[in-house]
């Protein structure tokens, strides 16, 4: 039996574990799909963001009454409603791949040209008779799928922190706590590498893979237009998060509480005979009515109580800054490794030249080809190529006159298909960013569980669960939700080339200014940073006031405390004087 009652909380720690490998593993796997999903329903990043961002009010929408009111409900059983449903909206998130048409690649080359022939310099007909079908296809915006699948899993995940670690902390010794929200925390780091990994694999895969010829595709993984398997990760991580409910669903409400957490107001005669009797050796937490209207009356006045409290507001604070700062990094990292690592160096900033002025280009096409020169033109019109040969992805264009221009060769000089490959430089350079990345966040996973730790030990115990919700519920309003936005916004400002709608309309970047993107991207990231430091000293200055505060009135109570034994000790000595006088007197009746 005791076996059995000690096997409980490492059976709801290995639960809990899964449970955040399992939102990690569906969060980061849905931020490395972000350019994918960029490219397949033509939206810019800011519009992204706000997709990003709908995690954030899922949670906002919940966390509040989950905290104050799951405290005091069957918490792995909540946990366990949790996790079905960040199931449900990860499989939400995938729907519109199995709804929608297959995906049209923008392109001006056109499918009749197979084999040696001419170019002509004139798109055939004019734009608007690209516009068939405009109406029905923007009828209906299938991101909205994934906006609403994304506030589902915030709604889904809401519980999984606050209850699972008050529970963690209600549960286990007090020296142990600690360990066991860092094996929770570290757990939760590997999701992030799988749901990574499980992104560059799927993104390798062509979106409509299975449905369409890949002989007929024309574009490679390293085009701007490529789109890839981005429905088959939700799927896998969806099954994934469906499987950590299953575990919480049969733990119990409640635990065996340790000894070191009994009421303080036994006598050391009692927490002895307790320990000495292994079916006392726990006491288990009282169970307290789910009276709804009770609770209710008492939020606003707990609220009050938590939010008066000057370190855990200026902790907030910090917090909120700092996870403005990841989340923003951390959402378009990806975008930002492919754009910075992953270019060659392109001819944006003169598209018309003397070399192509016949040949009367778009603007707006997109169909990069690399040069034997080594730069990436916008498209085989704007490279001035006037012939072509083989099909597909093979096809190969010739006479293009600004690729002889720009190279001290001379004669028919070629371009292929797709951008050029990235400069070598950028492979040099790349395994340092990564080390930086690494270092980087040990620096900042280091403050985590110290955190967490201070968090629940500034604030009175009864406050515990609210305050871990609060604190999940401001930094998900106040950075969650409008770090990707605005980050998104800034990012926008950086492009070069905008794609176009098949109806008109902008639609995706295809290629940034990489260096104003590395500007704004580190730049605007090391500002947040900066500004949480000089939160930080505050929140040390305050709770060193604190500490400082609490040893005194310790000291003062210790010594009100002494000074009241003393007066009891002198009242009672003066006490049995007076009956020992009263004993010995010959006249006892005559006094009394």
């Amino acid at each position: 039996h005791r076996r059995g009652v000690k096997s409980k909380p490492c059976m709801f720690l290995a639960a809990l574990s899964f449970a955040y490998f399992a939102k990690a593993l569906s969060g980061s796997y849905m931020k490395s799909t972000i350019t994918q999903l960029e490219r397949r329903f033509d939206i810019p990043s800011y519009l992204i963001g706000i997709i990003d961002g709908s995690f954030e009010i899922g949670n906002l929408l919940v966390i509040a009454f989950v905290s104050h009111f799951g405290a005091k409900l069957h918490r792995p059983k909540i946990i366990s409603i949790g996790c079905v449903l960040m199931s449900f909206g990860t499989f939400l998130i995938a729907m519109p791949h199995f709804i929608n048409d297959r995906y049209k690649i923008e392109t001006s080359i056109r499918s009749s040209v197979n084999s040696t022939s001419s170019l002509s310099p004139c798109p055939e007909g004019s734009p608007e008779s690209t516009r068939t079908g405009c109406e029905r296809e923007s009828s209906v915006s299938l991101w909205i799928y994934v906006f609403l699948g994304n506030v589902l899993r915030g709604i889904g995940e809401t519980p999984v922190q606050p209850l699972g670690i008050s529970y963690i902390d209600d549960y286990t010794q007090s020296e142990n706590t600690a360990l066991y929200i860092g094996c929770v925390q570290t757990v939760s780091i590997i999701g992030p590498v799988f749901g990574y990994l499980l992104g560059s694999l799927c993104a390798k895969i062509y979106v409509d893979i299975g449905y369409v010829d890949m002989e007929t595709v024309t574009i490679t993984p390293s085009d701007a237009r490529w789109v890839g398997a981005w429905w088959l990760g939700y799927l896998i991580t969806g099954t994934i998060t469906l499987m950590s409910a299953v575990p919480f669903w049969f733990l119990p409400k409640s635990l065996p509480m340790p000894v070191d957490k009994h009421d303080t107001n036994c006598t050391p005669e009692q927490t002895r005979f307790i320990k000495d009797f292994p079916t006392m050796e726990h006491k288990f937490r009282s169970e307290e009515p789910a009276d709804l209207h009770q609770m209710a009356k008492e939020f606003v006045p707990t609220l009050k109580s938590l939010l008066g409290n000057p370190v855990y507001m200026i902790y907030l604070c910090v917090t909120i800054i700092q996870f403005n700062s990841l989340i923003g990094m951390v959402t378009y990292k990806p975008k930002y490794i492919e754009q910075h690592y992953g270019q060659s160096a392109s001819k944006e900033p003169s598209l018309f030249s003397d070399c192509n002025s016949g040949c009367l280009c778009s603007r707006r096409e997109w169909d990069p080809v690399c040069g034997e020169n080594g730069i990436t033109y916008v498209s085989p019109c704007l490279a001035g190529c006037t012939s072509s040969s083989g099909a597909g992805r093979n096809t190969v264009f010739g006479n293009c006159r600004c690729v002889a221009l720009a190279d001290t060769q001379s004669g028919n000089l070629t371009a292929t298909l797709g951008q050029c490959p990235i400069r070598e430089s950028c492979d040099k350079i790349f395994p340092y960013f990564l080390a930086l990345s690494v270092l980087s966040s040990f620096i900042i996973s280091l403050g985590g569980t110290p955190g967490f730790m201070l968090l629940v030990r500034c604030i009175k115990p009864e406050l515990k669960c609210l305050a871990l919700g609060i604190h999940t519920l401001a930094t998900r309003t106040l950075a969650g939700i409008p770090a990707p936005i605005y980050f998104g916004a800034i990012i926008d400002t950086t492009c070069l080339k905008w794609g176009y709608k098949t109806c008109g309309g902008r639609g995706a970047c295809r290629i940034y200014n990489t260096t104003a993107y590395r500007i704004v991207y580190l730049g605007l990231t090391l500002g947040l940073r900066t500004v949480s430091f000089f939160f930080c000293i505050l929140c040390f200055a305050l709770l060193k006031r604190h500490v400082e505060m609490e040893e005194k009135n310790a000291l003062t109570d210790g010594s009100a405390e002494s000074e009241s034994l003393r007066k009891e000790e002198n009242s009672s000595i003066h006490c049995e004087q007076f009956i020992l006088t009263l004993d010995s007197s010959p006249d006892r009746e005559t006094h009394l």
